[in-house]
């Protein structure tokens, strides 16, 4: 950066900041559905009925609680990942980026009569994630199926 352009430094640490520790949005799911993704490509969702954001929904044969236990233990074990919201049958999840600790949030619905478990990423702010977040459903997906009880 050249010498004339350092006053812009604390201007754009502040904004970093700012971005890093914007406050969730009101993700205050109904009973039947997830929040929808916002017409931004950084979100996926099961319950989206667009084929660019839809993702399958988690598959579990498992009593419901048991499902439940399953996916919390592997939101346990994710890097920087923390269990905001825990009121079945939703679940919120914050994932935090490595290097900046940008968030994004991720949401799960059990549906119990359906055998599934809904779920919805999307980053928190900017418009572009470069595929973070499908990434990290079809890694919560993997995790899920190898943590299922033979």
């Amino acid at each position: 950066m050249p010498p004339h352009h350092i006053h812009l430094l604390p201007f754009l640490a502040v904004l970093i900041a700012a971005l890093a520790f914007y406050a969730a949005p009101s993700l205050a799911a109904p009973p039947d559905h997830l929040s929808p993704c916002p017409q931004s490509p950084n979100c996926v969702s099961s319950q989206d009925p667009d084929p660019a954001r839809r993702v399958e929904p988690l598959r579990f044969v498992e009593p419901p609680e048991a499902a439940l236990a399953r996916l919390r233990a592997v939101l346990a074990g994710m890097a920087r990942c923390a269990l905001v919201k825990d009121q079945p049958p939703y679940l919120r999840a914050e994932f935090r980026s490595r290097v900046f600790g940008f968030v994004d949030d991720v949401e799960f619905l059990l549906e119990a009569d359906a055998g599934v478990i809904h779920l919805r990423s999307a980053a928190r702010t900017g418009n572009w994630d470069l595929g973070v977040n499908r990434r990290r459903v079809e890694r919560i997906r993997a995790l899920f199926g190898e943590s299922q009880a033979p």
